[in-house]
């Protein structure tokens, strides 16, 4: 049985209350605690409607000047009716640059044929994965100098690993959620199949640029620890946003600018242009996940920081910096979500201005009692 949050939640009065849709952003609440307050301070990224309403990305191939369209390959798929169908089929699919394609085609149906989201009531437990790269223990990724490859090709292999995944990440919120359709609303899913075409069209980018470094994706060894951190949250919507688009595409925010610099000194352009549209590109994803993040806790009745705080305690999952404040800034992330610095200054922020305001009160307290002495020396009669 699926939960969207904790065990209580299996409760049937929860279920039902979480049926009733609530619009963002969170009401103002003047009796909240101070983690309750800091979820109001929440503004979705400015570009998130612009994202959702834009038009179908064909640009797959990473030309001479950037991005260009590529022509479209026929996927002839008679099994497959609705959404959560599609990406079944996806999440099935071993092959990656198939998986690619596949993503893009799912999201092409989705968006031109009305599609139904469909449920899948048995997801795939993990998705299938070619026979190579070897999936190994992050301790055993061999070092740039061991791998075999150059450093530029190093890091783009990396790369493709996280974009492989991700695609994979994204169609699994929406298989294993989809029974949950009815609470969630068709936008999540909406929402996270654009993620699975955006990460596709990365994998793409960075699949045919290892092609003209002359290496392909799976030549090194690669870890299966983004899709682990998948598995924790199978059977949790609140956990799978923390821990996905919160934690793990957050991390991509923070390792774009430092990666985009090492290519750079490296002296491969090519290569960084192409990260730094994928970075600036993941800021979306964040921020799918931040919306759906504070909707979801919204419908619970739980504060969103405390709420997002108690999951990667519940769930194991470690926050490291440095932190890129800026994007995490841009894509609505709350500071004092992640930053425990940021929590402090914030708490002792409002410790001042809470005695500040008592000093006041006790200033005009002192002041009234003094008007009033005055007034009764002056209304006492003489002895």
């Amino acid at each position: 049985m699926l939960r969207l949050k904790f065990k209580s939640m299996l409760s049937p009065t929860l279920r039902l209350s979480l049926r009733s849709p609530a619009p963002l952003p969170l009401p103002s609440n003047s009796n909240s605690s101070s983690s309750f307050s800091s979820s109001l301070q929440y503004s979705p990224w400015s570009g998130l409607q612009a994202w959702r309403d834009s038009p179908l990305n064909q640009d797959r191939i990473w030309g001479p000047n950037g991005p260009q369209p590529s022509s479209p390959v026929p996927i002839p798929i008679d099994s497959a009716s609705s959404l959560a169908e599609l990406g079944a089929l996806v999440l099935s699919t071993s092959d990656p640059l198939t998986k690619s394609r596949l993503s893009h085609f799912a999201y092409s149906r989705w968006r031109h044929e009305n599609l139904q989201l469909g449920l899948v009531s048995d997801p795939p437990s993990r998705p299938a994965r070619p026979l190579k790269p070897e999936l190994v223990s992050p301790k055993e990724i061999p070092a740039p100098k061991n791998s075999g490859l150059p450093l530029n090709a190093y890091m783009l292999h990396n790369l493709a690993h996280v974009e492989l995944n991700a695609i994979d990440l994204a169609w699994d919120t929406v298989v294993r959620f989809s029974p949950f359709s009815e609470i969630l609303g068709e936008g999540f899913f909406a929402d996270f199949a654009h993620v699975a075409d955006d990460e596709s069209r990365h994998f793409a980018w960075c699949s045919q640029r290892l092609s003209e470094l002359g290496f392909k994706y799976g030549d090194m060894p690669a870890h299966n620890l983004l899709w682990r951190e998948c598995e924790k949250s199978s059977d949790n919507v609140a956990a799978r946003l923390a821990v996905i688009p919160l934690v793990q595409e957050a991390r991509g925010l923070d390792a774009g600018p430092r990666l985009v610099k090492k290519l750079i000194g490296f002296g491969d352009h090519r290569t960084s242009n192409i990260v730094a549209r994928i970075a600036d590109e993941e800021v979306a994803h964040v921020a799918v996940g931040v919306f759906w993040f504070v909707s979801v806790c919204q419908k619970m009745g739980h504060a969103p920081c405390s709420t997002f705080k108690d999951l990667l305690n519940e769930y194991n999952v470690e926050l490291r910096g440095p932190f890129n404040y800026s994007a995490r800034d841009k894509a609505g992330l709350p500071r004092d979500w992640y930053d425990t610095s940021s929590s402090k200054m914030q708490d002792e922020s409002e410790k001042q201005d809470k005695n500040e305001k008592l000093s006041l009160v006790y200033e005009r307290l002192a002041s009234i009692i003094s008007m009033e002495s005055e007034n009764s020396s002056l209304n006492r009669p003489p002895g």
